[in-house]
C-alpha cells in the first residue's frame, strides 16, 4: 500500500503498514475492515479499499490528485431505453430513470451516481449531457402487428413509445390490438405514467378492450400476498392465447433478475393450458415464436 508514504501522522502510517502486510489476503483484509468499520464488502465495491475507505480512515494522507485519478476507475456509460415516439416528439428524447437510493444493512445511505445527478437538474436551465444513440434490441412493430407487452417498473419505458406511436397511427388507419402488463410495488407511489396508460385504455384507445386490447397492472405490495405481472398474465390467459393465435409478437422489458424467466414460464403455462398441449410442446411453440422474431426481451441489471 504505497499511500502510506503520504501519511503525515506516525500512528496512521503504522496502521497502513500493517494493512499492507495483510493486503494480499483478501479475506483477512475484509475481516479487518468489517471489525474496524462495521461494513460489508458488497456495500463498498471492488476499488473502495484502494481509495475511499483509506482516505476516510486516514485523513492525514495527503495524496496528489494525479495519484487519486489513477486509483478511481472511469465512470461507465449508462444505457436507457427511449420512452417516447419520434413521431409524437420529433425534437425530443424522453427517458424513464428510476432514482436509485438504498440503505445498507449497516444503515449507510447509498445513492445512484447518475440517477441522483439527473434528479437534481433544473429543467429550466440548459445542461449539456453527452449522449449516444444506438439501435435497441426491441424492433419497432408495424401497425398491423398485434402486441403483448410486459414491462414492470421502468421496463414500461420502451412501451410508452410504442403506445404513443400506435395512437398516432390509429388516427389515419386501423391498427392491431395491444395487451400491456405493467407492474410496480405500490399504486400510490410507483405507478409510472398512470394517466397516460389509463387515457389510452379508455373507450377507443389503443389499449382499450373495445380495440381488442387491455391494460393490466400488478401492484406487488398493496396487499398481503404479492402480485406480479405473471399473475395478471395468468388471469388473462384466454386473451393472451387468442392474440398469440392471431400472430401477436411478445415484448418483455425490465429487470434481468427473475422477471424474464418468470414471464416466460407464465407464457409456457398459458400456451399449454389454452392450447391443450403438453408443457414440452408449449416450450417448443415459444421457441419457434422466438426464432420467428416474435419474442423479444430487453433486460438490464
Amino acid at each position: 500500500m504505497r499511500r502510506r508514504g503520504f501519511s503525515t501522522l506516525p500512528h496512521q502510517k503504522e496502521e497502513m503498514i500493517f494493512m499492507s502486510t495483510i493486503r494480499r489476503n483478501e479475506e483477512l483484509c475484509w475481516r479487518y475492515y468489517s471489525l474496524r468499520r462495521h461494513t460489508k464488502k458488497q456495500e463498498v465495491g471492488p476499488v473502495l479499499l484502494e481509495a475511499k475507505l483509506v482516505l476516510e480512515d486516514f485523513p492525514s494522507v495527503q495524496m496528489p490528485f494525479e495519484w487519486l485519478v489513477q486509483l478511481v476507475p472511469p465512470l461507465k456509460t449508462r444505457a436507457f431505453s427511449i420512452s417516447s415516439s419520434h413521431s409524437a416528439h420529433p425534437n425530443q428524447v424522453h427517458l424513464t430513470v428510476s432514482v436509485v437510493s438504498w440503505t445498507t444493512p449497516y444503515n449507510r445511505k447509498r445513492t445512484g451516481l447518475c440517477s441522483s445527478w439527473l434528479a437534481v437538474l433544473d429543467p429550466q436551465k440548459r445542461v449539456l449531457i453527452p449522449a449516444w444513440f444506438q439501435k435497441g434490441s426491441l424492433p419497432s412493430p408495424s401497425p398491423s402487428l398485434p402486441l403483448i407487452l410486459v414491462g414492470p417498473g421502468t421496463g414500461c419505458a420502451p412501451f410508452r413509445g410504442f403506445v404513443e406511436e400506435r395512437a398516432l397511427q390509429s388516427r389515419s388507419g386501423s391498427t392491431a390490438p395491444i395487451l400491456f402488463f405493467f407492474g410496480c410495488r405500490n399504486e400510490e407511489n410507483d405507478f409510472l405514467y398512470r394517466d397516460f396508460w389509463l387515457f389510452h385504455s379508455q373507450k377507443g384507445g389503443v389499449l382499450s378492450e373495445e380495440k381488442g386490447g387491455g391494460f393490466f397492472a400488478a401492484f406487488s405490495r398493496d396487499q398481503q400476498q404479492k402480485v406480479y405481472v405473471q399473475h395478471k398474465m395468468r388471469e388473462q390467459s384466454f386473451k393472451i392465447w387468442n392474440l398469440l393465435t392471431e400472430g401477436a409478437a411478445v415484448y418483455v422489458a425490465g429487470s434481468a433478475n427473475k422477471m424474464p424467466s418468470d414471464v416466460l414460464l407464465a407464457f409456457e403455462e398459458i400456451v399449454s393450458k389454452e392450447g391443450g398441449v403438453p408443457k414440452e410442446a408449449a416450450v417448443r411453440w415459444l421457441r419457434a415464436l422466438e426464432k420467428a422474431g416474435k419474442y423479444h426481451v430487453e433486460a438490464w441489471s
